[in-house]
């Protein structure tokens, strides 16, 4: 039985766990030259379809000259593309491209892939845990 820690220690045992295995998944990724920031840009672009500069921008929070130098990037890449906003022509979105979208379809394929081979070492209890303890997590998250 695990002993009970006080809330300012559990806040410390809590990050330093959520950085390390964070840390850990993100070595699970197809394009190792991409980095962090720029597969998480990817990787929303994939789930939200477009994005402007100043959204994407406000998503990792800095500024929109860091963000115009993350996109080139990707661009460069062929990960991305810039086209006008079907909305209002004056506009510039981002869009994943098709290779885009299979990288990040990859990329989550191996960190599911390697997080699934984990939890499986684990007892049925253990896994129970965890499902409460991400169901908790993703409230932090949130609030």
């Amino acid at each position: 039985m695990t002993a009970r820690l006080s809330t300012h220690d559990l806040s410390g045992a809590l990050r330093i766990a959520v950085a390390r295995l964070s840390r850990r998944l993100r070595a699970e990724k197809e394009d190792h030259e991409l980095s962090d920031a720029q597969t998480a840009i990817l990787g929303f672009l994939a789930r939200e379809g477009s994005a402007t500069i100043g959204g994407l921008s406000e998503f990792e929070r800095v500024k929109p000259p860091s963000m115009n130098r993350t996109v080139n990037r990707l661009e460069e890449a062929g990960y991305v593309a810039r086209t006008a906003d079907d909305a209002d022509g004056r506009k510039v979105v981002v869009v994943p491209t098709e290779r885009g979208l299979e990288l990040v379809a990859e990329t989550r394929r191996r960190r599911d892939a390697w997080l699934h081979q984990r939890l499986r070492t684990l007892t049925a209890e253990e896994r129970a845990t965890l499902a409460e303890a991400a169901r908790i997590m993703r409230e932090l998250a949130d609030s």
